[in-house]
């Protein structure tokens, strides 16, 4: 692998010695680490593995909402040279003992929440399982970790009688780019969970690419939200890791980010660069924005050339309010961004863009800045990879997305027979989904190859697109399209709030679900045309990253 690229923890050791009086982490409403605190810890913890019998290579694993000391504990783990596992908090009991197992973790740091779910005695080989909030010792197997975490400060006392200064800080160097830094599973289920495994290489250029489009646009000491879990690649590299690197300071809600408590960290944090996935800006658009504008005169004006113009500069003013207000722009990724919003966005002229990535990139693929972005693209390849469409005719046929360069996965942990079939001879990795790109390199996602359903004459239905139609559709929250007997079925979630305001009851609704079905075929071709809509009570069960699991619903 390339010697050019440098040590990813030298970096963590660089920032943490440059920033040192600045402050770092922040805990919404809770406590502040500057970069001197977080250094002290990770010397703490480094202490505490050390005199436990932790090596290098071995495995610990972490899992709690996000917070200053989660942060504190992935880092610590890095640069003592260990292989971090970052666990999903919303991972079920069996499926944290699932991947602590599988993972071959030897500690287990954990979140308040997760520790009363967790059974010890169902993960036979750890050595211990250490408490998130103050370090604590949860479980103990071994003399060696009760005797360090019990004499912790004393042997950091003996260690640096006088004081912990910045020429003690020194980190374990990664040998090559290609060590591997951490696994991260994709999903907590037996039979699916696949954990991708991220070498050096892959965080250091996703932290490239960002300081390469962000660096200038971003200050050291410069505020950052912390909303999408840190479990996950996407807001691990981009609310967290750049962040760090940058001198940045990043804010973590660590409470179930409800849109109200989101709205709040906005106006109070005022951050310089907000990172989501589409659900969190839908939410906010739909519920702030979009119904004070679809009211009759102010629609009317829209209408208006010259008058629009200003109308339109002044909604963009008041959602760049509803998030804060300082922000360069709003990155989305992570799933489907819904036309309507989107191109509402555009039309405002609002600082958004969408890029693309996948866990197996760590995550980034595919990136373009909100000036140069192509509305309905996740933008172009970027630093350090290749993209291709496996395609005949890329810019009218979709073929599946296949991504090469420093950001790909070593493989899947434990399972070759996976990583034999994504990772190709020549090291494409194959994405699994559906795209073209233009003649400017602009990649637009068509669907995902595994969700494609064939027509009864076999041509091919991509269900995202029905979908994104349909959740335009008044009173409708969310949906997907699935296949019965050859026939196409609308399973809706409808939005009852609206529908309670607007004095709807159940068959009221049931009668807008009808009209809403002869909108939609008139809006789709004839061979993808949806038979029925079914309304369902409740929510649909999501994923972390909030796509909903399609495989429960049939």
């Amino acid at each position: 692998m390339n010697s050019q690229i440098p040590s990813f923890n030298a970096l963590i050791e660089k920032s943490t010695i440059e920033f040192w009086n600045q402050d770092a982490l922040t805990d919404y409403k809770g406590i502040t680490l500057q970069y001197h605190d977080v250094a002290r810890k990770i010397e703490k913890l480094h202490i505490l593995f050390e005199n436990s019998g932790v090596k290098k290579g071995d495995k610990i694993a972490i899992c709690g909402r996000n917070s200053a000391h989660w942060a504190v504990a992935f880092l610590a783990t890095l640069t003592y040279g260990a292989v971090a596992v970052p666990i999903l908090h919303e991972f079920t009991a069996e499926q944290i003992h699932h991947i602590t197992n599988h993972s071959e973790a030897k500690l287990l740091l954990v979140g308040d929440v997760v520790a009363q779910t967790i059974d010890a005695t169902k993960m036979p080989n750890i050595e211990g399982i250490i408490n998130l909030p103050d370090f604590s010792l949860a479980v103990s197997r071994t003399d060696k970790l009760t005797y360090a975490r019990e004499n912790l400060n004393a042997i950091f006392g003996s260690k640096y009688p006088k004081y912990f200064r910045q020429q003690h800080v020194s980190y374990h160097k990664e040998s090559s780019p290609d060590d591997l830094a951490l696994i991260n599973y994709t999903s907590g289920t037996t039979g699916f969970s696949k954990g991708v495994m991220i070498p050096y290489r892959a965080l250091w250029g996703n932290y490239d690419f960002a300081e390469h489009v962000l660096g200038k646009k971003l200050a050291p000491a410069d505020h950052i939200i912390s909303i999408l879990p840190m479990a996950h690649m996407y807001g691990m590299a981009f609310e967290f890791l750049f962040e760090f690197l940058h001198g940045c300071h990043v804010f973590f809600l660590t409470r179930i980010p409800s849109p109200a408590i989101i709205a709040q960290a906005f106006a109070e944090v005022k951050p310089s660069l907000i990172i989501a996935v589409p659900l969190v800006i839908e939410k906010i658009i739909r519920k702030k924005v979009l119904p004070r504008i679809q009211k009759g005169p102010i629609r009317l004006l829209l209408k208006t050339p010259i008058i629009s113009r200003k109308l339109e500069q002044r909604i963009c003013q008041q959602v760049n309010e509803a998030f804060g207000g300082r922000f360069y722009e709003i990155i989305i990724g992570g799933a489907a961004f819904n036309q309507e919003v989107e191109q509402f966005l555009h039309r405002i002229q609002f600082p958004y863009t969408v890029g693309y990535g996948a866990t197996e990139c760590a995550p980034i693929i595919t990136y373009a800045d909100w000036k140069t972005f192509a509305p309905g693209s996740c933008g172009r390849a970027v630093i350090h990879m290749e993209v291709k469409i496996d395609s005949s005719d890329p810019e009218h046929i979709p073929g599946e997305i296949l991504a090469r360069g420093t950001n790909v996965m070593l493989g899947y942990y434990k399972n070759p027979e996976d990583t034999a079939a994504t990772l190709d001879s020549e090291g494409w990795y194959h994405t699994g989904d559906l795209g073209t790109m233009d003649a400017e390199g602009n990649v637009f996602i068509r669907g995902r190859s595994k969700n494609m359903l064939l027509g009864s004459n076999g041509q091919n239905i991509y269900p995202e697109e029905i979908e994104d139609k349909l959740n335009s559709l008044p009173y409708v929250t969310e949906s997907i399209v699935v296949q019965r007997d050859n026939k196409l079925v609308g399973l809706v979630f409808p939005d009852y709030d609206e529908a309670k305001i607007a004095g709807l009851n159940d068959e009221g609704i049931r009668l807008v679900m009808n009209e809403n079905l002869n909108e939609l075929n008139q809006q789709i071709p004839a061979y993808a045309k949806v038979s029925a809509i079914e309304i369902q009570q409740n929510e649909f069960e999501k994923t972390p990253k909030k796509s909903i699991k399609r495989y429960l619903y049939k």
